[in-house]
């Protein structure tokens, strides 16, 4: 009975707010409170001064949301409370032929943001961004907590609202968020994706299907991400349906050479020379084209097939290092990535010695690349034991995303590593931002005090790579140096490079 009469108060709500609020209602206030003095005096003003305002309250026009629970964290709606927003929404806007949105906004990496900073620090960072989106909205949107990291917000029924309008909200919402959040001196930067639906483009006449629908554009969004954005669409929804049946097609496409190790150069700071390339698995559909890695390795982990992955990558990084030999330039080594399942594995050693062998290489030209979360979580003898030995094989033995998996000093020393990864959440505007630039600084002088090499990822700009250099890191990586591409592409780019490392042509001396 109480939902029922909170829903009739809504749709009242709803009905006589154009009328009370419109213009034409405050264009009369001053004829009605004079009329209102003319016939019961100074008392009946009073009250109309002091009823009008409660009356207003009651309807629940000074209120923003529902009378819903609310989050204890953020102090937003939930979900529950959204899901009646957004029906009441749904069906005022088809009523009224007007229109509406709702945006699905999810904060990228939430698992590595709790892993790093802690709970009682995200329950902060989760506060500021929903403030935050309160303070990008009107007073009469829902903005809403549906989930641990996910945010909705659904816009109230508008008259005039199309495709480049959401668009524009939804970057406003995302600039808004991505701003650094200043917690115990240290700046923490979120990314988050998006995904909205209008009311119009609802593939089906209910509420329901239509926030699905922003749900479904989020997860495209989030295929496209970090800081995806996607409005749903018809078209949306056949690629969700074609990337749910291409799980089917992920064996065969390892096994057919569709999946293949493209390379991403790494480069050193100091003298601006190749240091090496990271291999990095992808999928070119014949039909769909590429299909990103988010979307094939859960399918083939599921499929427990990431040690045949492993297996090809190396085969085919090996496969480019004597390619590169012949064709004359020095590419010094290639990283491949190996996870935890893969260095649990007790005759993993022997493989790539026989590998090695079979190309007669060298150790050193192949580095392993092992997440810092493996070796601060796994007490796995077999692990270590891999470890330890692929570095005395000779092999280098990179710690990847550094900084994100609170490994110690001694595990460092323990694993024999010879390279730390500083991850890109570091780096990300450590040009702009002292805070960043601190911590990147404390990272480079701890491992030069361990004899350790380091590498820099994700740098985009020329600002973060020049800073980094004069920080004293010794090699970096990112699309700001060179994105992954095939094999086929390699050696056009390592020519271009090249040329640009070459002395500049002198400037001046004697005219003729």
């Amino acid at each position: 009975m109480n939902m029922l009469n909170s829903g009739l108060l809504a749709r009242l709500r709803n009905s006589l707010a154009p009328v009370l609020l419109g213009p034409p209602v405050l264009a009369f206030l001053p004829a009605l409170t004079l009329g209102t003095y003319w016939m019961g005096g100074e008392h009946a003003l009073m009250i109309a001064a002091l009823g009008l305002p409660l009356f207003f309250a009651g309807l629940g026009f000074f209120s923003r949301g529902t009378n819903a629970p609310l989050d204890s964290t953020t102090g937003l709606v939930l979900r529950d409370g959204f899901e009646m927003v957004t029906q009441e929404v749904f069906e005022t806007a088809g009523r009224k032929e007007q229109n509406s949105a709702v945006f699905i906004i999810e904060i990228d990496q939430f698992a590595e943001l709790e892993s790093e900073y802690g709970e009682q620090s995200v329950e902060y960072v989760l506060r500021q961004l929903g403030q935050r989106l309160s303070e990008a909205t009107r007073s009469r949107d829902c903005v809403a907590r549906i989930a641990s990291n996910k945010f909705g917000i659904c816009l109230s029924v508008m008259p005039q609202l199309d495709l480049e309008l959401c668009i524009q909200l939804a970057s406003r919402y995302q600039t808004k968020l991505e701003e650094a959040i200043q917690l115990d001196g240290t700046s923490i930067y979120v990314t988050c994706s998006i995904g909205f639906c209008t009311r119009r483009q609802s593939p089906e006449e209910e509420s329901e299907s239509w926030v699905a629908a922003a749900f479904a554009a989020l997860e495209e969004a989030k295929h496209n991400g970090p800081s995806g954005m996607r409005a749903y669409s018809s078209e949306l929804h056949h690629r969700t349906k074609r990337r749910r049946n291409l799980h089917g097609e992920v064996v065969q496409a390892l096994e057919s050479g569709q999946i293949q190790a493209w390379f991403q150069p790494q480069i050193s700071t100091d003298t601006g020379q190749i240091s090496g390339f990271e291999a990095l698995a992808r999928w070119v559909h014949p039909v769909h084209g590429m299909i990103p890695p988010t979307t094939f390795l859960p399918a083939l982990e599921d499929a427990g097939l990431m040690e045949r992955l492993s297996e090809v990558m190396v085969y085919q990084s090996l496969s480019a290092l004597k390619a590169w030999d012949a064709a004359g330039v020095d590419v010094p080594q290639v990283g491949v990535n190996f996870a935890a399942d893969e260095l649990r594995n007790p005759g993993l050693v022997e493989r790539i010695k026989w590998d090695l062998e079979r190309f007669s290489l060298d150790a050193n030209r192949l580095c392993i690349e092992v997440l810092e979360t493996v070796v601060s979580d796994s007490p796995d003898d077999m692990i270590v034991r891999n470890i330890a030995a692929l570095g005395e094989l000779g092999c280098g033995i990179d710690l990847d995303d550094f900084g994100t998996g609170h490994a110690s000093i001694g595990a460092v020393r323990r694993f024999n590593v010879s390279r730390i990864k500083i991850d890109r959440s570091f780096v990300t505007k450590s040009d702009r931002d002292a805070e960043q630039q601190k911590m990147v600084a404390a990272i480079l002088t701890m491992a030069e005090r361990l004899e350790l090499e380091t590498l820099a990822e994700g740098v985009e700009t020329v600002g973060e790579h020049a800073l980094l250099a004069q920080l004293g890191c010794d090699h970096v990586q990112g699309y700001g140096i060179g994105r992954p591409v095939p094999f086929d592409q390699t050696l056009d780019w390592i020519s271009a490079h090249i040329s640009k490392l070459k002395e500049p042509p002198a400037i001046g001396g004697a005219s003729s």
